[in-house]
């Protein structure tokens, strides 16, 4: 019998313009929860479909080899060679195990387990602990599944209003922005070429402002990428492929040998010590991340929960991949894959169609060698974060703020990031929101008691207290 999607499925020759078919594709799909979903009986593949993949892409090969840099910098031994094994042996596993697998066919509404960036500043101090990637990958999967069975992530989410919303969204896309265009000032006056800063900045301004007059944003990251590309060319900007095409190790025990690999051994059980705070962490700082992701599906989509990112399973998925990664050898540490969510939502695709073309391409870069050279070049790379990802979640987070009670607790929630971080920030801010003492002072009164103190009181006590201990309230030094 034709399931559902086919029967309801029409022609895209039945619509006046490309947006009101895809929103009808969006509109009749209805993904198999952690059932069996196939291409053109569940859903079919567009053109559109390229667009996240390609972003998702270059986003996992530069945060991941940022990940494995970061945890190399720390130990002897783990010179460019290791990162650039580890790297593509990590972009094997998500681009199999996970993208194709999970997000492609088992759960069309868990997003992609991508890199959790914010925990790269972390890793020396994990180190200096006593902490062991394998020991910290399995004990942030076995919280980050508390959390995701227990339906914390989506309770937490549904809890923040509009107004910490889009405080959110506008420290995090505001901070994203000038922190690249800072570091890419940087490196091309290293480079000889400082003109090309300012030259390709200002370019990809003017053409995503134009995309976006025609409502074709979605072609923003390949548009702007290449033309990042041909201009620094131009410019004599210095580049050289360094990647050569290859299969990494695939065997664990070459990982976690005590003379290859990491050359570290397994860890013992001081070593779950050492990285239970930092795991948790990990895992509190997981919802505000989420949150923004889903967001930009609930702008973009049409009025269907259908097809939207399930928070508790995206977290498992999360979960899944962490302790998966980190047992066969991977250095990465998991959260929602946010370069392919965006652009994703902006162009109006579900999540699973990309998944599985985002599985080929990380694969495809992994043993091919070359376009993970191309993705991590600096001019690509920057061009394609502001585009895809930080100018998105401006714009997202200034639509969110609709009224005076909304500009009200989005303000206090960018004070508060400002001042500690935005995880900080987010359990602040909704904990004074749902008491009714900034924003909307009716909200609280239409909540119940747990969701108005206890939830929101315990999210902001256990996300500070972890804070404190590992050192990130500024004044406090670190406890452990």
């Amino acid at each position: 019998m034709p399931s559902s999607y086919i029967l309801q499925r029409r022609h895209r020759g039945d619509f006046s313009s490309r947006a009101e078919y895809l929103e009808h594709e969006l509109s009749v799909m209805e993904p198999r929860r952690w059932g069996f979903n196939l291409p053109w009986r569940d859903y079919h593949f567009e053109w559109e479909d390229i667009v996240p993949a390609l972003a998702g892409t270059i986003g996992k090969v530069v945060m991941v080899a940022a990940m494995v840099g970061a945890w190399a910098a720390q130990y002897q031994g783990l010179d460019t060679a290791f990162i650039i094994e580890n790297t593509r042996f990590e972009m094997i596993i998500v681009g199999v195990l996970f993208a194709l697998l999970f997000s492609g066919f088992l759960n069309p509404n868990a997003n992609l387990a991508g890199t959790h960036g914010p925990m790269i500043p972390m890793i020396p101090l994990i180190v200096s602990s006593g902490g062991h990637p394998l020991a910290l990958g399995i004990t942030v999967g076995i919280f980050g599944l508390a959390l995701s069975f227990s339906k914390g992530g989506s309770r937490l989410i549904t809890l923040t209003g509009d107004g910490v919303r889009g405080g959110l969204l506008i420290y995090l896309g505001a901070v994203g922005t000038l922190s690249q265009i800072s570091s890419f000032k940087l490196w091309t006056a290293e480079s000889g070429v400082p003109s090309l800063a300012f030259i390709l900045i200002l370019s990809t301004v003017i053409i995503y402002a134009v995309l976006a007059r025609l409502k074709k944003r979605w072609l923003s990251i390949p548009l702007c990428s290449a033309f990042a590309l041909l201009l620094s060319w131009l410019l004599g900007t210095p580049f050289e492929f360094q990647t050569s095409p290859g299969i990494p190790h695939l065997n664990p025990m070459y990982w976690w040998g005590e003379n290859t690999g990491w050359q570290m051994g397994l860890p013992d059980l001081a070593n779950y010590l050492a990285v239970m705070p930092f795991a948790l962490l990990a895992v509190a700082m997981w919802p505000p991340d989420f949150l923004g992701h889903r967001v930009f599906q609930e702008m973009n989509y049409p009025k269907t929960n259908k097809v939207l990112m399930n928070v508790d399973d995206t977290m498992t998925i999360c979960s899944i991949r962490q302790m998966v990664g980190s047992a066969l050898g991977g250095g990465n540490l998991s959260s929602s894959w946010g370069t392919y969510m965006i652009p994703a939502a902006i162009a109006k695709r579900p999540i699973p169609a990309g998944a599985v073309l985002t599985g080929l391409f990380c694969i495809v870069a992994a043993v091919w060698g070359y376009p993970m050279d191309l993705a991590s070049w600096k001019p690509v790379l920057v061009v394609a974060l502001l585009v895809g990802v930080f100018l998105p979640l401006l714009e997202a987070g200034m639509q969110m703020i609709s009224d005076e009670k909304n500009a009200q607790g989005a303000g206090v929630c960018i004070f508060a990031s400002a001042l500690v971080n935005p995880v900080f920030g987010w359990s602040l801010t909704m904990f004074l929101d749902n008491m009714g003492l900034i924003g909307d002072a009716h909200r609280g009164k239409t909540l119940s008691v747990v969701d108005r103190m206890v939830i929101p009181g315990a999210a902001f006590i256990i996300c500070t207290s972890i804070m404190a201990v590992v050192g990130m309230i500024p004044g406090i030094p670190a406890l452990i």
